[in-house]
Parts: C-alpha cells; sequence; structure tokens
C-alpha cells in the first residue's frame, strides 16, 4: 500500500461517519476496549461491502509535556497512523493533546460480502441494539484510508470522554 498524502487523510476525516457510537466513555482510571464494525466499499468491486472488525482499547488518560505529539501511540496500525500523525501536526487541535493515549487494535478480521452497503449497515446496527453492549461501534469510511477512518473514530471517543476524564482528574486532585 502507498502512503497517504495530507489530502487523502482530509478526506478520510471528513467522510468517515460514527453511525453506532459505543455508550461507553474511555475510563479516566483503567483501560477500555470497545469493539468496532468499520464498512467500506472498494472501489474495485461494486457492489461489495467490506466489514473489519476487531478491538481497540485505550489506556488511560496520563497528562503530558506540552509536546505531547511524541506519545501520541497506535501500536497494531500500519502506516496510515503515521500518516494521520502528520496530518494531524498541521491540522489537528493541540488542546487536544493534553492527554496521552495509547491505541492498541487488535482481533482484526476482515470479510468482503456482496450485499447492499444499506442491508449491512442495518443489519450490523441491529445487532448491536439487540446486544444492548456499551462498547460496540458501527462506523462507515474510506476503503483506501480505512485506519484514518478507525483513528477519527477514536478521538472523537475521546473527545466525548475528556470532560469526564478531567473532572476524575480533578476531583482526585490531579489537574
Amino acid at each position: 500500500m502507498s502512503s497517504l498524502s495530507p489530502d487523502d487523510v482530509s478526506y478520510a476525516m471528513e467522510n468517515t461517519v460514527v453511525v453506532c457510537e459505543p455508550d461507553r466513555l474511555i475510563d479516566t482510571f483503567g483501560t477500555t476496549s470497545f469493539r468496532f464494525h468499520l464498512l467500506t466499499e472498494p472501489m474495485d468491486s461494486a457492489g461489495a461491502v467490506r466489514i473489519r472488525e476487531g478491538r481497540m482499547e485505550a489506556d488511560r488518560p496520563k497528562i503530558l509535556r506540552p509536546d505531547g505529539y511524541d506519545d501520541f501511540s497506535f501500536e497494531g496500525f500500519g502506516e496510515q497512523a503515521e500518516a494521520f500523525s502528520q496530518w494531524f501536526r498541521q491540522n489537528g487541535n493541540s488542546a487536544f493533546l493534553q492527554y496521552g493515549f495509547q491505541f492498541v487494535k487488535s482481533g482484526f478480521s476482515e470479510e468482503l460480502v456482496h450485499l447492499p452497503i444499506e442491508a449491512v449497515k442495518d443489519r450490523i446496527a441491529e445487532e448491536i441494539r439487540s446486544t444492548g453492549d456499551p462498547s460496540r461501534a458501527l462506523i462507515y469510511g474510506i476503503d483506501d484510508a480505512w485506519e484514518v477512518s478507525l483513528i477519527k473514530f477514536t478521538i472523537e471517543t475521546i473527545a466525548r470522554s475528556l470532560r469526564m476524564n478531567a473532572f476524575d482528574f480533578h476531583r482526585r486532585g490531579l489537574l
């Protein structure tokens, strides 16, 4: 796979949609695990949907020094994570990195099905609702930049968790 350009990363960030976000937030003082289902439509296979599944783990947030970009790590990701890091240095919100996170992608599987994207999306969304598992997410992303789509989901989950994490740090006298 060739390296992604900044435009590829921007396109993936703009066009990734979290269809079902987990009810669970990132724990302030523990490790949090999410199960993801990432749907993409391959450009070279009309009428097909690629379903990628796996687990994302987020280590507990930690306070960082101001040059915290060096502590933003994605274990188990390929070169797309590095392309995202470079893009984020140029376009991201540096206030976001007041806390450090390490992300681990594991238990990964991939399947190509020949069904309409809406049917696949509806089936998985219904499965998520019926199980009531608060750690599951359904993401629609870009096939060639699917890891960036997964990183966007992670970034959005962190953003949703930051207020609670800051409150917990403050309550314990750590901020």
